[in-house]
């Protein structure tokens, strides 16, 4: 069909907009498509936390691997947003697609890496779906809470802030990182109960275009300090950049909260966090990368 347009031409982001623009929009008081997760009105102190992933096989996972580190995965990735959004994961349904000559202790594995992960993390399981298809397909919907005076946006940055990561980054896959990384609700609550910071997420697809997320979000630009970037062991640097499902926190502070940061964790090596840039009022600042997909 002439002047047909397909996804890996715009990438999974233009996509989403333009999907976004066919929805009707939110009612007042919700935060919808755009952060980690969606916002939603709860009770006079809370807000209700909504969010959804989705793993596909030969894509995030192959039947090589671990199931119950397929699994945990499945649950953790959830409970990574909530955690960027300041909350706490509550309750979650899974959903799951298979082929009917699946072997079944596979799937057993799988739900054994979900149930661990649950109990560690607090989290009710209370339903899902399943259905026939020609590859494993796992989706997993969570909700959370969160604080109203705790919650976290990625629109919040100014200029003049330290942009900061919780770990090094890059070789996810090839370290098997992916499937055993513990979702960073400790450090996340750490830093809203003591510093609050001004923009957070976690790091999915990669630092550049989870970068670019807040900053388009914030209206704002970056100063990256490449050597300043954390990188995991055997990694380079632009692994570091570009592999993503690193899954750790992302996240802004104000000059004087960022030096406190840093002399409160000299002191006391509890958790470890990476200043890598600042935040600038030049919006043409960007972190210069070619966007790639997970199609």
């Amino acid at each position: 069909m002439k002047g047909r347009m397909q996804i890996d031409k715009i990438g999974e982001f233009a996509l989403i907009e333009r999907l976004a623009r066919i929805l009707p929009k939110v009612p007042k008081g919700v935060l919808g498509i755009g952060d980690d997760t969606a916002v939603l009105p709860f009770s006079k102190d809370k807000h209700l936390l909504f969010t959804t992933d989705m793993m596909a096989q030969d894509v995030h996972f192959t039947m090589r691997m671990d199931p119950e580190g397929i699994g945990h995965k499945a649950l953790a990735c959830n409970i990574s947003d909530i955690a960027a959004m300041g909350g706490k994961p509550t309750y979650a349904v899974v959903s799951i697609a298979m082929p009917a000559k699946t072997d079944v202790k596979f799937i057993e594995g799988v739900y054994k890496g979900l149930a661990r992960t649950a109990k560690a993390f607090k989290v009710s399981i209370v339903g899902g779906d399943s259905i026939k298809a020609d590859k494993i397909i796992i989706n997993v919907a969570l909700l959370g809470e969160v604080s109203k005076k705790h919650l976290v946006m990625r629109s919040g940055a100014q200029p003049g802030d330290w942009v900061f990561v919780s770990g090094p980054l890059g070789g996810s896959f090839n370290s098997g990182h992916h499937l055993s990384f513990t979702p960073c609700v400790k450090e996340a609550q750490f830093l809203i109960k003591n510093f609050k910071p001004s923009a957070m997420m976690d790091i999915s697809d990669g630092l550049p275009g989870d970068l670019n997320h807040i900053l388009r979000s914030s209206g704002v630009g970056v100063k990256l300090w490449p050597e300043a970037v954390p990188v995991y062991r055997g990694c380079t640097y632009e692994q570091a950049l570009g592999d993503g499902e690193d899954y750790e926190l992302l996240f802004t502070l104000s000059p004087k909260k960022a030096v406190k940061l840093m002399q409160w964790q000299i002191k006391k090596h509890v958790f470890m966090f990476y200043p890598i840039g600042e935040i600038i009022a030049d919006k043409k600042q960007r972190v210069n990368v070619k966007s790639f997909t997970h199609y």
